[in-house]
């Protein structure tokens, strides 16, 4: 393969993930390097790089240990940050 992210883990990249709730700032020390924004419609933007499968898999297990229901989980690019303005 001879794209750019060839050579990088399965998984990596830009994720959205979106749960019910909100999620107070505090949080924010549990979710490494993500962003948490809470929406308007009662639930919580958790955005940023995840850099394989397996951080991945312990961002949907800390959301599990703390009993938020998962909304959606997507993968918004492995190059750049996901346009903010983009709905997910």
């Amino acid at each position: 393969m001879n794209t750019p992210t060839a050579d990088r883990a399965p998984g990596t990249g830009w994720y959205r993930i979106r749960i019910k709730g909100h999620l107070a700032a505090r949080w924010a020390t549990r979710f490494d390097g993500m962003t948490l924004t809470a929406q308007e419609d009662g639930s919580t933007l958790i955005q940023g790089l995840v850099v394989d499968q397996a951080a991945l898999h312990g961002l949907l297990s800390q959301i599990r240990d703390i009993g938020m229901p998962l909304l959606s989980v997507t993968h918004t690019g492995s190059d750049s940050p996901p346009d903010p303005t983009t709905p997910s």
